[in-house]
């Protein structure tokens, strides 16, 4: 019976003790991952790593880093101005606005377009416009973030545009694809 007990109260410890270290496991891991997908991203800018890393401790989601990079460096402003921007509330399609950075400077060739999920309605807009006219698409924040990242990523990892967008159907985040797609 002893023998039992301590069996019991082994597995209870062993139980207690997992469930603790997956979390504090899984939070290295996307430490790790969001550390890798940040590198890439510098890459891309031709940025050192470090400049990039300070922008994610302005709390702001890994997966707009590249958003505030790029329009940076389209508009000719610090990414710092953007990312204090992007905090006090404003939307990046403000943002783009204000720094005119438009639908035709956002636009990434697909082989196909998109025909469902992410970026259908931008999409729909781009097909229905001649590119000359791509300043009336209208776009979401998110249009805005998934079409800086397929660009971003599609670079960093040399693959399609279509690839990467496929890859984000299955995933949370653009972090979770690049992570998953040199993983």
């Amino acid at each position: 019976m002893e023998r039992i007990e301590r069996r019991g109260l082994m597995a209870a410890m062993i139980l207690a003790i997992s469930c603790v270290a997956l979390p504090a496991a899984s939070a290295a891991q996307d430490a790790s991952a969001t550390r890798a997908y940040l590198r890439a991203v510098a890459e891309y800018f031709e940025l050192p790593a470090d400049e990039v890393s300070i922008l994610a401790d302005w709390s702001m989601p890994a997966d707009e880093i590249p958003v505030a990079l790029f329009v940076a460096t389209r508009a000719g402003v610090s990414p710092e101005a953007l990312v204090a921007l992007r905090s006090s509330g404003r939307s990046w399609v403000e943002l783009t606005g204000r720094y005119q950075v438009g639908a035709s400077q956002l636009h990434v060739p697909f082989a196909q377009s998109p025909s469902s999920g992410l970026l259908l309605t931008a999409y729909e807009q781009y097909q229905a416009h001649p590119p000359g006219k791509w300043s009336q698409v209208s776009l979401s924040d998110q249009d805005i973030v998934t079409l800086v990242n397929v660009r971003v990523l599609s670079s960093a990892l040399g693959i399609r545009p279509d690839d990467v967008l496929l890859r984000r159907a299955s995933v949370n985040s653009f972090v979770e694809v690049y992570a998953r797609s040199i993983g």
